[in-house]
């Protein structure tokens, strides 16, 4: 079996609802008051979660924010709403004080949390602790029905979080996303200190705090970040009219405050910088940038698209028709250039092992022995091997024609290498890196 610690034969129940009833969603100053001397007088850590409104929503803002401590219950934050009212989130963190946040998977949480001015001393992430501990499925569902033997009733991950007031099963829905994480805690600790790997979280929990609260990296040249962008190839013009529907589309989503991909998608972007459409027939024979209203997913979230609508009917096709001839019409100097160097994400390691064995023989041999070696001190420590080290990190040690004489250890830790996983692949990586 996968993982350590609490083994259930039985099938897991369904917990359909919190086993204190469903809260109601706090909005005002005396119930954000209220609420904030509720968790100060509970005691241990602090289950946290969020809500965005992706797919929906232009920005990435928190809609909802839920939070539970033993003796505080559950509470429901409208941080929108709280703003408004001039709520201060200083009472927050006086309230909870330097209690450990359990998080499920916190680099998606930790930044709405930092943004809303909260701030996090300690962490224990419930998604790397499952990695850890080696289960196969990590996501929360999957992890308290492993622990505890409850599955949880989730059936509205993609709901639009904007939405006002929050329906009674939404309102469950999150809810039960803080509901068992204080137990789980408890078990996983239990797991990390028997398996040895309680200094190991510590490290991995450190560094995701580190990363969560601190400045989020944005992309140099974040129209490049198309899907399938690489299929234009070295087609500049085709990058030309690429990017001014990007940047069109960001211009439109930021105004209207909605998705840029229901304004239009990437893949019609990618049709039109292919097909460059010259006319007007050749403009409407690409379907994709003629469909005004084209989400479509036969359930609920239909009803939800369906409020922004008249914002998408309101962006007629010939925003895109203008914006590709401006495209057209420019000259070669003014067609997007390659970015430099500088701009570029730190360069990498080719990833195809096809690769590597045609054109570089002797570095796949020299990965061949790395992989291995970290193979077996995963299956040794029953722990994934891309939780052991990175695949990354061994491709980039590999590649470099050094690598013999490199200082192991110290390449580890500049490529992002936690001081448990160089201590323990550091030295026999170095017996067979030559």
């Amino acid at each position: 079996m996968d993982g350590v610690g609490v083994r259930l034969s039985s099938e897991p129940r369904l917990q359909e609802e919190p086993r204190e009833g469903v809260p109601e969603v706090t909005d005002t100053i005396d119930g954000f008051h209220e609420a904030c001397d509720r968790l100060a007088a509970g005691s241990g850590s602090l289950a946290a979660d969020a809500e965005r409104a992706s797919g929906y929503r232009y920005g990435h803002e928190d809609w909802l924010v839920q939070f539970k401590r033993t003796g505080s219950g559950i509470v429901l934050f409208d941080p929108m709403a709280l703003n408004e009212v001039g709520a201060d989130w200083e009472e927050f963190n006086r309230a909870v004080g330097d209690a450990t946040w359990i998080i499920h998977d916190s680099l998606q949480d930790l930044p709405g949390f930092t943004d809303l001015g909260m701030k996090v001393h300690d962490l224990f992430d419930t998604e790397i602790a499952a990695r850890l501990l080696g289960l196969k499925r990590f996501g929360l569902a999957a992890v308290t029905a492993h622990y505890l033997g409850i599955t949880l009733a989730k059936e509205h991950s993609a709901a639009d979080w904007s939405y006002r007031p929050l329906p009674r099963d939404w309102r469950n829905y999150a809810a039960l996303d803080v509901e068992l994480l204080i137990e789980l805690e408890q078990r996983m600790r239990d797991d990390l200190k028997k398996a040895g790997k309680a200094q190991w979280a510590d490290e991995e929990f450190s560094h995701a705090l580190e990363e969560g609260i601190g400045p989020q990296h944005k992309h140099p040249v974040p129209w490049m970040r198309i899907s399938h962008f690489t299929v234009l190839g070295h087609d500049r013009r085709g990058q030309a009219v690429a990017k001014a529907l990007w940047e069109k589309r960001d211009q439109l989503a930021r105004q209207h405050d909605i998705a840029p991909t229901l304004l239009l998608s990437d893949a019609a972007i990618i049709e039109a910088a292919q097909k460059k459409p010259h006319n007007a027939r050749q403009f409407r024979a690409i379907r994709s940038l003629n469909e005004r209203v084209r989400i479509h997913m036969g359930n609920e979230q239909d009803k939800m698209f369906e409020r922004y609508a008249p914002i998408q009917r309101s962006i007629k096709p010939s925003v895109w028709k203008d914006t590709i001839q401006d495209a057209l019409k420019l000259k070669p100097k003014d067609w997007p250039e390659p970015p430099t160097p500088s701009q570029e994400p730190q360069a990498n390691a080719p990833r195809s092992m096809k690769y590597w064995s045609a054109h570089q023989p002797e570095r796949f041999a020299r990965l061949k022995r790395v992989r291995a070696v970290i193979a077996q001190i995963a299956q040794d420590t029953r722990t994934p091997h891309d939780v052991v080290i990175k695949p990354q990190i061994i491709r980039n040690l590999c590649w470099r024609d050094d690598a013999a004489e490199l200082d192991i250890p110290e390449f580890l830790r500049e490529q992002g290498a936690r001081e448990w996983q160089i201590a323990l692949i550091s030295e026999s990586v170095s017996r067979v890196i030559i």
